[in-house]
């Protein structure tokens, strides 16, 4: 295929897999956007006429690609903590790129990041390719330029640490901050002052943004009683989401949002409620919806 347009066109109906691709091996979504940038422009500069499967040759590249940023980032003697560092996306998902939701909604998903930021390049490589996009281990080989015995034993390695304490409790401590916001959420649309009262810290500080007029008057309010009451009867609309890959909720259809509410747990408490409400801070926010436990 050496039809210039056409290659692009095929790149661009691959763009969500390559992207997922690249951020689970990175874990950064601005570099998993450059990795697959430096993959298109090293595509489009190949012979491509003897290529048979051109995504599985996207793949390939684009691992290529994240593999060199791996070591470059390892001699740099950086590391990506995934918990501290959300990369904002300038738009919200809503559903349309199945690969996305199921990478930001899956707790063990984002706890797996952040275990596999402690493996090395060759070891992230070789599990993120197999044990989650199924490549072969013929193939991991030679991207590794390694043997294939060899990509095997990679990819049992991190295996072992992927599935090891750490990530399971990170990915626990996930579910435990959703549960408590469900139970929160579902609090509020019931009105039980109570149970609010139950599920905040009595210190719980709540920050509101003056670009929602019902809140312009009182930008943070201190105390549950008093965040009980602002919330009770409330959050009719809201949709538990991720936001930057922390727990919170989308109040509003994702294209005319009024609001996100983003929550702070500790102890299995929330101590704190952050509301976003301008339009151009709205617009920074990565979004992925979680499913909704209402019936």
């Amino acid at each position: 295929m050496n039809d210039h347009n056409g290659l692009a066109e095929q790149f661009e109906s691959h763009r969500n897999h390559l992207q997922s691709v690249a951020y689970r091996i990175l874990g950064s979504r601005n570099e998993a956007d450059d990795a697959v940038q430096e993959s298109w422009i090293r595509l489009s500069r190949s012979d491509m006429s003897s290529v048979e499967n051109i995504g599985g040759w996207m793949t390939t590249i684009v691992s290529r690609v994240c593999l060199d940023m791996l070591r470059a980032r390892k001699s740099r003697h950086e590391d990506l903590t995934i918990d501290h560092a959300p990369e904002p996306v300038t738009h919200f998902r809503d559903g349309s790129d199945p690969e996305y939701e199921a990478l930001m909604a899956d707790a063990v998903g984002h706890a797996m990041l952040v275990v596999l930021g402690t493996l090395s390049p060759a070891e992230r490589i070789a599990f993120v390719l197999h044990d989650i996009f199924g490549m072969s281990f013929a193939d991991i080989a030679s991207i590794l330029e390694r043997n294939e015995a060899a990509a095997r034993k990679l990819a049992s390695r991190a295996r072992q640490r992927v599935k090891g304490d750490e990530s399971a409790s990170r990915a626990e401590e996930l579910r435990r901050k959703q549960e408590l916001v469900d139970a929160f959420l579902a609090a509020s649309r019931a009105g039980d002052f109570e149970k609010l009262l139950s599920i905040l810290d009595p210190n719980v500080v709540t920050r509101n943004d003056p670009a929602f007029p019902p809140a312009a008057n009182a930008p943070v309010v201190h105390g549950s009683q008093a965040a009980a009451k602002q919330f009770a009867g409330r959050a009719q609309g809201a949709q538990p989401a991720l936001v930057n890959g922390s727990v919170g909720a989308v109040i509003g259809p994702l294209d005319r949002i009024l609001f996100v509410l983003v929550f702070t747990v500790k102890n299995d408490k929330i101590t704190e409620i952050e509301m976003i409400a301008d339009p151009a801070r709205l617009r920074q926010l990565d979004l992925a919806l979680l499913n909704d436990k209402r019936v």
